[in-house]
């Protein structure tokens, strides 16, 4: 039965990993509320839970790979010189968006895991860039409104659907960069600035990397396929590390090696998540032709709000990671809650909320 609940736990972070790491509302941050829920590390051990978390991101970015491949491979006979050229220059810019980052994460790594991998740090972000967005949705829309009245488009809802209106601004210039190979090496090394405050928890690097692109006037759909380019190189450099620092923490005797049970969970993740970011990267990227990034503000804010309630009343503030060994399982959240009398808020209802949301 335990065997079983562990799978479980896996499915569900790959499925939270596949969803959240496209999207622009951190996978970092929902991956930490989860391990609260479900207490991964108090089973599986906290050095395994680490290397478990960074490397399910493997699945997820394999997806982008599949889905993105043809634009990205700058062999075959197929393609023109013109064509490999845009390809190596595409790559080029995604290793220069990518070294800031690189640099400042091994560098601080252990920094960050110590004293940023908590409850109020992913609170306080989701909020912070949720607002951001809120900003810069608001940025592009006087923009959009300005342009209207520049070029007399004065169309209103009676006299035009919304999707004809903003067919008729994409013909004006509410943005300047409508394709990743016209992203210059400027942009690029921007960009890569903006991706070095995704390693803080509840950032979200597409979210924030897709903030700096709107602010340099790259469309939604670009700035999205570029953020997703960029995660490449970060995701494969970041397990690579996780993997080094876990093979050193083994030798030294400061973890325990990798069970035959637990390479099962972390390939049952990385699948669940491959597959889950297949539907989401798709999906997202039609999304995006025809909506903006106000909604994803707004859940931001509102998770973030949930989570500085919970952290203050609830946990009363304790920043410890970690849940209880004794409630440890879903199986164990079900029994105390069967047992408890949730709406009177009963003493042995109360010892077990803490447990379970503590970081």
């Amino acid at each position: 039965m335990e065997t079983f609940i562990e799978y479980i736990k896996a499915i569900l972070f790959g499925i939270i990993e596949g969803i959240t790491e496209w999207l622009p509302i951190s996978s970092t941050g929902h991956m930490i509320i989860l391990e609260q829920f479900f207490g991964f590390q108090n089973t599986q051990g906290k050095d395994f839970t680490n290397f478990f978390l960074v490397i399910v991101q493997l699945g997820a970015i394999c997806a982008v790979i599949v889905n993105y491949f043809k634009n990205l491979w700058p062999f075959g006979k197929n393609k023109s010189p013109q064509k490999k050229r845009e390809i190596w220059q595409i790559w080029l810019k995604i290793l220069i968006a990518s070294v800031p980052a690189g640099i400042v994460g091994i560098l601080f790594n252990s920094y960050i895991d110590q004293y940023l991998y908590n409850y109020v740090t992913v609170a306080i972000t989701l909020i912070v860039y949720g607002v951001f967005f809120l900003l810069i949705e608001a940025l592009l829309r006087k923009r959009a409104d300005d342009i209207q009245k520049r070029y007399h488009l004065n169309m209103t809802e009676e006299t035009a659907s919304e999707n004809e209106r903003e067919d008729a601004l994409a013909r004006y210039p509410l943005f300047h960069t409508h394709h990743v190979r016209e992203i210059t090496v400027q942009q690029a090394m921007i960009l890569g600035l903006a991706q070095m405050l995704a390693l803080i928890p509840g950032t979200s690097r597409s979210g924030v990397t897709i903030c700096a692109a709107l602010l340099l006037s790259i469309d939604r759909t670009t700035s999205a396929r570029f953020s997703f380019y960029m995660a490449i190189p970060a995701m494969f450099g970041g397990s690579l590390v996780e993997a080094i620092r876990y093979g050193v923490h083994v030798s030294h005797g400061e973890a325990s090696a990798i069970t035959g049970n637990q390479v099962g969970l972390i390939v049952v993740a990385m699948l669940v998540a491959f597959g889950v970011s297949l539907l989401v990267v798709n999906y997202f990227m039609k999304f995006l032709k025809t909506h903006t990034f106000l909604g994803f503000g707004v859940y931001r804010i509102v998770l973030g709000i949930i989570l500085i309630i919970v952290f203050f009343t609830v946990n009363g503030g304790n920043l410890s990671t970690g849940v209880n060994t004794d409630t440890s399982s879903a199986a164990a959240l079900l029994t105390e809650i069967n047992s408890s009398n949730i709406l009177s808020f009963s003493p042995r209802f109360s010892r077990c909320v803490p447990s379970f949301l503590t970081l």
